[in-house]
């Protein structure tokens, strides 16, 4: 296939009208200059310089060519451009995956402060099951993957960013929701509401329910935090809730008591990863110090 140096030699050739300049041009010798050009000639099997005592004229099909060589070279300059921007993490269109139990409630703001500090960059956020996602970040099919871990993968950089605490919540007029410290024995026999069980919270949940004599309404499997919530405030069953879900809106907690369990001291751990092989480990490295900024200012000592 033709090079685009050759294409390069032919429009510098139309620029000047002349082989002398035009190696001068392109620094290159003229016998060099008229290699290429005969070398691109023979490769598109067609003439596109009339060669005489006057200098250089291109052909009627030379002049279409050279229209379209600019273009040719000049999206090989932005694509250059491009890729010199990504090694820097600062351009380009980055597939983030992330559990609709962390996402929705963290980044809005590291959105918008991404913006403001690259503004070439730009986040596609894709939610679903984090065991799914992680096999679609291995494919290649997801870029960055922000979840709880366990993450895993042998092709991945795993980042842990935070620790998020989990909090055990009731209604209002719930038993438990009388009084003020809760004695661990007494969560034995209540219902725990929870996620559908592929989701880490979920499987947390059971963990929980289990060491507490607890027991897990199967039939009532929430779709969403905000379907926990709503089914919680409603009297179903306790239910555990991520600290940034109850702490990002001052109404979020609206309807339900956080219940002051003895000893409780029950967290999930928040990681970043991508492919080992990426390019854009600035980008994403970027995007990782964002996202733990933003959980400290959010939840603060916890």
């Amino acid at each position: 296939m033709p090079t685009l140096r050759q294409f390069e030699y032919l429009v510098t050739i139309a620029d000047t009208g002349s082989f002398a300049l035009a190696a001068r041009v392109a620094h290159v010798s003229q016998p060099t200059m008229s290699q290429q050009v005969r070398a691109l000639e023979a490769r598109l099997n067609v003439q596109l310089v009339e060669r005489g005592a006057g200098g250089a004229v291109l052909t009627p099909v030379g002049r279409s060519i050279v229209t379209i060589a600019r273009r040719m070279l000049a999206d090989s300059r932005d694509i250059a451009a491009l890729a010199a921007g990504a090694a820097h993490g600062l351009t380009g269109t980055i597939r983030l995956g992330t559990t609709p139990t962390l996402g929705p409630y963290l980044l809005s703001p590291i959105i918008a402060n991404l913006h403001r500090r690259a503004p070439n960059l730009r986040l596609q956020v894709r939610e679903g099951i984090p065991e799914e996602q992680a096999l679609e970040l291995s494919r290649g099919e997801l870029d960055l993957l922000l979840g709880p871990l366990p993450m895993a993968g042998d092709d991945l950089t795993v980042e842990p960013l935070f620790r998020e605490p989990l909090y055990l919540v009731a209604a209002l007029d719930h038993p438990l929701a009388a009084g003020g410290e809760v004695a661990e024995r007494a969560l034995a026999g209540h219902a725990l509401l929870t996620l559908d069980p592929r989701h880490h919270l979920a499987r947390q949940a059971a963990e929980l329910a289990a060491r507490h004599d607890m027991t897990v309404a199967p039939d009532y499997y929430g779709t969403s935090l905000e379907s926990l919530h709503q089914m919680v405030a409603s009297g179903l069953g306790l239910a555990l809730l991520p600290g940034l879900y109850l702490r990002r809106d001052a109404n979020r907690a609206t309807g339900l008591k956080r219940l002051a369990v003895q000893g409780w001291r029950v967290h999930r751990s928040i990681a970043i990863a991508w492919r080992r092989q990426s390019p854009m480990d600035a980008a994403f490295r970027l995007i990782a110090d964002q996202v733990q900024a933003s959980a400290r200012q959010v939840l603060g000592d916890s």
